[in-house]
């Protein structure tokens, strides 16, 4: 007899918090010039377990969508995997006081020298759940036009190149496997998706971010 499957409707589909684990300590073993990595001890069933992960500050990305519904890509050097990835504009959450969406602006007019008048939130996802806290908001930007400034940009950022491509196109993209990099694939797939559904998903610009208040400012 074939063993049982157990059903789930999709409409049941939620993560759930875990407030319930109590974290008895917690260090932090490594200080990087970015991020840190954090050592934290927790009763777990019937023992005790210790977990080490990056203790990463949250990060936001920006879907720029024009009016022929082309994506705004940047390429830039990615050190850790050797390769110049096509990306979105996107950047970490570590000015004290900004909000996800200040922050998506601020980056949106970093790397790309833009503006939007239409703001909404795509896609919330976490990157790496068994190693890091990171979570990412991709937000949906339209109404672009240039900004007042242009950025003086250094290092990796200072030979970014630009290019707009049709989001069917990146799509192809990514289900081909030739762009990898997880925030134009959530972005790309979700926003094809969205956009069959008359964009009738979008959250609006200010929505809460949960994700990223369950283990934000948890740790001491």
């Amino acid at each position: 007899m074939a063993a049982e499957r157990p059903a789930l409707a999709g409409s049941e589909l939620y993560d759930v918090a875990t407030p319930e684990i109590e974290v008895e300590s917690s260090e932090i073993v490594f200080t990087g010039r970015v991020w840190d990595v954090r050592r934290d001890t927790f009763a777990y069933g019937d023992g005790t377990l210790k977990r080490e992960y990056t203790d990463h500050t949250g990060a936001v990305a920006v879907l720029a969508l024009d009016d022929a519904e082309r994506m705004l890509l940047i390429q830039q050097y990615r050190h850790p995997i050797a390769a110049r990835d096509w990306e979105i504009p996107a950047g970490l959450m570590d000015v004290a006081g900004e909000s996800p969406l200040a922050g998506a602006q601020r980056e949106l007019a970093e790397e790309a020298d833009l503006v939007a008048t239409e703001w909404a939130v795509l896609s919330d996802f976490v990157m790496t759940p068994g190693g890091s806290t990171e979570a990412m908001r991709i937000y949906l930007a339209r109404g672009l036009s240039d900004a007042d400034e242009v950025f003086a940009r250094t290092g990796e950022e200072a030979d970014i190149r630009r290019a707009w491509v049709p989001l069917d196109e990146v799509v192809t993209a990514v289900l081909e496997r030739r762009v990898q990099n997880p925030a134009v694939v959530v972005g790309a797939l979700t926003a094809q998706a969205a956009r069959s559904r008359g964009w009738s998903t979008l959250a609006p610009a200010d929505a809460l971010w949960e994700r990223r208040e369950w283990v934000r400012g948890t740790r001491s």
